[in-house]
């Protein structure tokens, strides 16, 4: 029969965990523990001399006794009930401290988010996993939580405890594989990690994988950061955001890599994000852009990735500033009437040692069956989709993005690889799913319900898929069977026009299906017509080095295709450089070649696009029925010989219509006859063929009054002056 002396009788098999640095219940052990009349406290601090309990409200203090291990402090406080308390701590040095144990306070994290996260079904994890400034019965500090589920022992090392992993381990939450630990005392701008003991032994430090901030790279540590202090002042976008259909809205999207876009003079590696706003957005804005899509500002290591191997999900990536600097970046947006899209990575992952992989010594992040878990043409590993929480941190992160940083959209990276287990593995080198197929139902699933829930829970903020394949109903609605996107890139166009493009204009008329092609499926999604990064990379040359022929009409080449893509249905976009005719490829260690201007052709071809902009905002025949095959109607798509295209963008009002010549060789036209929609005159309200544009000035200047002369099938036409290499818009007027 126990005595009263021995109900609370130490377990020195959890001191020797404790001293051994592999215990993952702390509390149970340390902190105070009433026994019947009596206290006990206990402590283990090993980088310390002494320790006395203080309580806070009398101020009376108790020397802590240590004599079986070292750094494990013990007292026994007789006839005494639970108080508040600090520890005293006194070092070799003679150095005092009164700090707050950690270990007197109960878990933060309750049942129900451990529930919710174990289902895949928590989209606000990000508020309890990763560290987070709050106040616990009346004390500041930081909660820290992390999922391990596979760890012995995970602590919280920092500064604040030399980075001994002894002092604070975590407490691991029953049935959840999450760590959980609230340190007082501790505030912002602290850098951490957690150092994980692996069931086989092994330690590690893992940068935190819902950290709001890290560390400027070469370092990674993770930074103690509270996202709620920004005042935001964009309440009147947002509220109009959820009112706008994007589908029928212009689109006019400026793909950023923002450390090469523009660089400071004053010895900086990087323009901060607060200057960097203003600086596009000015340039934007004379452009007659309307989106900017940002490429991966999640915390990445490794520049040459260009964000695309992201270690950091939930940090936007310190080389151009703070958290807050990139919430005054998107503001600052919205106060310009600009819309910004991010890149997002959800794919695969890189092998960092710092991060997601083997992240407490088994397959957590990724599938452990190489197979699955790993990318062979990357060199990265893959998302486990089949895992809850797994799903959940992908889900919640793009959430994340929408709720915490008011993005307006989000554009997903190699969606192919996601749906496809055999994308880029050879045969023998990939499982099936549980049917025999291809298809990574897992993915599927987890991609169908974030859409659901993005729109659920953020209306107006598009998600935008680049997906290289024919897989149905990328951009169609989740209830009636597709994937849930609003958009997706179109890969297909891309393809067949540059290569088109490329062609020597002799050689075009035998290509001419290459530049129809596109409008046989225009409908089957909502497309984005891209010009993207991926396109100017790689010795695959800039766009204006992909044109054809000498100096001239290399220009003339590239008004013609960018008009063309603005003409054709669908939203637009176009990487930085490409707008002024960047020689160089893109190079993410140098900012773009701004000193070109000085010579007048990329002066003119700037100027082109931003006419092209502004003319495409400013006519509704080109956004209002991109979707819509009513939208868009040939007039003559089989001159191949010709190597010209004539089609006409409406809308339900007739006003609108817009007649679009598209000359794809050298050769000029006196008098070209096109059949036109309707009877009535016709002014032509843009050519490329203006001086102003690098153009000879040949144009039609006047009118033209339709005739009752059958041509390309329809009963009127017009008779127009087409220049070489050109486009040219007409438009019907009363």
């Amino acid at each position: 029969m126990k005595t009263k002396k021995d109900v609370f009788a130490i377990n020195w098999m959890e001191v020797d965990a404790l001293v051994k640095a592999r215990h993952d219940n702390p509390h149970h052990i340390l902190g105070m523990h009433e026994c019947i009349d009596d206290l006990y406290v206990n402590a283990f601090r090993p980088e310390v001399k002494s320790i006395s309990v203080v309580n806070q409200k009398t101020g009376k203090v108790y020397p802590m006794e240590s004599s079986r291990a070292a750094g494990f402090f013990t007292v026994k406080i007789k006839n005494c009930k639970r108080f508040d308390y600090k520890l005293r701590l006194i070092t070799d040095a003679g150095e005092e401290q009164d700090v707050i144990d950690p270990y007197r306070f109960e878990s933060v994290i309750d049942p129900i988010d451990i529930s919710l996260f174990n289902e895949g079904m928590h989209y606000e994890i990000y508020e309890k996993l990763g560290a987070h400034p709050m106040v616990v019965d009346g004390v500041p500090g930081v909660l820290f939580a992390v999922w391990a589920p596979n760890a012995e022992r995970v602590s919280v090392v920092a500064d604040f405890n030399h980075w001994d992993g002894r002092i604070h381990p975590m407490r691991k939450l029953p049935y959840s594989g999450i760590f959980e630990l609230f340190i007082p005392e501790v505030g912002e701008h602290e850098i951490y990690k957690y150092e994980i003991r692996s069931r086989g032994g092994n330690l590690c430090m893992k940068t935190d994988p819902y950290g709001n901030a890290t560390e400027l790279r070469p370092c990674n540590a993770s930074i103690i950061t509270d996202l709620r202090s920004f005042q935001w002042t964009d309440e009147e976008w947002m509220r109009q955001r959820e009112q706008k259909d994007a589908f029928s809205q212009p689109m006019s999207i400026y793909e950023v890599y923002l450390g090469a876009w523009k660089r400071p003079t004053d010895g900086r590696e990087y323009f901060n994000y607060r200057e960097l706003a203003v600086q596009l957005a000015d340039y934007m804005e004379e452009m007659g852009y309307t989106h900017i899509e940002l490429m991966p500002v999640m915390e990445h290591p490794y520049d040459p990735s260009w964000g695309y191997q992201i270690t950091g999900y939930y940090a936007p990536t310190s080389r151009y500033g703070t958290p807050e600097d990139f919430m005054y970046f998107v503001n600052y947006m919205h106060s310009r009437n600009l819309a910004v899209i991010l890149d997002w990575v959800p794919a695969h992952f890189p092998k960092d040692e710092n991060g997601l992989g083997r992240f407490d010594g088994t397959c957590v992040y990724e599938h452990e069956d190489p197979r699955r878990g790993e990318h062979p043409h990357w060199g990265t590993y893959v998302f486990d989709y089949s895992k809850p929480e797994v799903k959940n941190f992908l889900i919640a992160n793009a959430l994340f993005w929408a709720d915490k940083y008011h993005v307006d959209g989000i554009r997903m990276d190699a969606v192919a690889s996601m749906l496809y287990l055999d994308y880029g593995r050879e045969f023998g080198n990939w499982l099936p799913n549980v049917y025999g197929g291809n298809e990574n139902l897992d993915a599927i699933d987890m991609l169908k319900q974030l859409n659901a829930a993005m729109k659920e829970r953020f209306a107006g903020c598009v998600l935008i898929a680049e997906e290289s394949t024919a897989w149905p109903m990328i951009s169609h609605p989740v209830k009636n069977g597709g994937l849930g996107f609003d958009f997706k890139w179109n890969m297909g166009w891309m393809n067949d026009f540059l290569n088109y493009m490329k062609l020597d204009p002799l050689y075009r008329k035998y290509h001419h299906n290459e530049l129809t092609f596109s409008m046989v499926y225009a409908y089957s999604e909502h497309f984005i017509l891209v010009l993207s990064h991926d396109e100017v990379v790689h010795e695959k040359g800039s766009m204006i080095a992909k044109m054809p022929g000498g100096y001239e009409d290399k220009f003339s080449n590239l008004r013609l295709a960018y008009g063309y893509m603005m003409m054709h249905p669908g939203k637009k976009l176009l990487f930085m450089g490409q707008e002024f005719a960047q020689f160089k490829e893109f190079n993410e260690s140098d900012e773009l070649d701004w000193g070109i201007f000085e010579f007048d052709a990329h002066v003119c071809i700037r100027d082109y696009y931003k006419a092209l902009n502004h003319f495409y905002r400013q006519e509704p025949a080109l956004y209002e029925w991109d979707d819509v095959p009513e939208g868009f109607e040939w007039i003559n798509s089989t001159a191949s010989n010709e190597s010209i295209l004539v089609f006409a963008r409406k809308t339900k009002r007739k006003e609108d219509t817009l007649v679009v010549i598209c000359n794809f060789t050298p050769v000029e036209h006196e008098e070209y006859r096109i059949g036109v929609p309707y009877a009535g005159k016709y002014k032509e309200v843009f050519t490329s063929e203006e001086e102003r544009f690098g153009g000879e000035g040949k144009r039609n200047k006047s009118m033209r009054q339709s005739q009752k002369i059958t041509c390309d099938e329809r009963k009127n036409s017009i008779a127009v002056y087409v220049p070489p290499l050109s486009v040219s818009v007409w438009k019907l007027h009363s």
